[in-house]
């Protein structure tokens, strides 16, 4: 699932190339939308809320899509060719005189009155890289359930949106902990270090040129993460082989990784990991 800072970058891309002009082309293929027609109305913006994106449309319309796992929007120049995948798996066309954006995949794709948006994103905690974006109530929020891990804690969006599973490992290993360590059992001062890192991560990557995250700036050319996608491979901190388990979410087990030596914490037996 694409992390908050990907979801902003993809709004960016949107806006840019919709923002404040009329549509000359709507095209919405799933069921429920095969008769909207949007074309002459003007895009107002494209806005990122967590990991949704909002398209706001000229008569008070928002057009909302989710990509979850595998959904992408993609931005073409006029007559270039589409490259986003097979035409059966496009959902969404958007277009201009000058652009065209293509949802391939979309999971989520509805058509809102836009002064309905709150029942998409209303449920959503403070937005890391949104103008919402409150630390202290982020903190806090993670704190709720004190028995719950700090893994499935931070993937919650409504605790604070834009978290997904590779800052989920990398915050974990910037707070020397396990991501199946109760949030309770936090040091006193990790909760408010935590979510302030996790801000200072994603607003760093929003901008990043080549759209990949990165967590271990200043380390070795190559090595952008600490922990996540290197599983037996040493940590960069102390050279420990990093390990790698399944983790719940609430909704899913996503792959969670770990370094034994620099995080401390219970972790999966030894069955569930490799």
């Amino acid at each position: 699932m694409p992390e908050g800072d990907t979801v902003w970058q993809t709004a960016q891309r949107l806006h840019t190339a919709l923002a404040g002009q009329a549509l000359t082309r709507s095209d919405l293929r799933v069921p429920r939308l095969a008769t909207a027609d949007l074309t002459g109305r003007a895009v107002l913006d494209v806005t990122p809320r967590g990991k949704h994106l909002l398209t706001r449309i000229e008569g008070g319309l928002t057009l909302h899509s989710h990509l979850r796992m595998e959904g992408s929007w993609q931005v073409y120049d006029s007559g270039e060719r589409w490259r986003g995948g097979p035409t059966h798996q496009i959902r969404a066309i958007l277009g201009n005189a000058a652009h065209t954006a293509v949802g391939y995949r979309l999971p989520v794709l509805e058509l809102l009155c836009t002064a309905d948006e709150n029942q998409a994103v209303g449920h959503l905690g403070p937005d890391l890289l949104g103008p919402d974006w409150d630390p202290e109530i982020a903190a806090a929020h993670l704190l709720s359930d004190p028995s719950r891990p700090l893994g499935e804690a931070l993937l919650d969006q409504r605790n604070l949106a834009g978290i997904g599973n590779v800052y989920k490992s990398e915050l974990a290993f910037l707070a020397r902990v396990t991501p199946w360590l109760p949030v309770g059992e936090l040091p006193a001062d990790t909760p408010a270090r935590l979510v302030a890192t996790a801000h200072r991560l994603l607003d760093a990557n929003k901008n990043s040129f080549d759209r990949r995250t990165t967590t271990a700036a200043g380390r070795r050319p190559g090595d952008r993460l600490h922990v996540y996608g290197r599983e037996g491979r040493p940590c960069l901190r102390c050279g420990t082989a990093i390990r790698k388990a399944e983790q719940g979410d609430g909704s899913r087990a996503r792959p969670t990784y770990w370094c034994p030596g620099c995080q401390s914490g219970p972790i999966p037996s030894s069955r569930h990991t490799s």
